[in-house]
């Protein structure tokens, strides 16, 4: 186990499991649903984070093919709250 590999994972993968929890707080209680919306979006992002993270530690690219699925599906889900919320005002 390299370095990289192990701060990966002893690291940035609790860090990442925080920032999650926050987000999943943030979510719940967000009084507004743009603080809903930008907790979802951020919650995508850190998934992608967590993805790319383990891409790192067990150096299988394919993870890395998932991470920009993941970036694409978000960015999608992030235009169609920003439509939804347009045409609703």
């Amino acid at each position: 186990m390299t370095l990289l590999s192990f701060l990966a994972l002893h690291v940035g993968l609790p860090v990442l499991g925080l920032a999650l929890l926050l987000t999943l707080v943030r979510l719940a209680k967000g009084p507004t649903l743009a603080d809903r919306v930008v907790a979802l979006d951020l919650l995508g992002t850190l998934g992608i984070s967590v993805v790319a993270v383990v891409a790192l530690a067990t150096r299988i690219t394919v993870y890395l093919d998932v991470a920009i699925v993941l970036a694409l599906l978000a960015f999608l889900g992030t235009v169609a709250f920003a439509t939804y919320l347009e045409r609703s005002r």
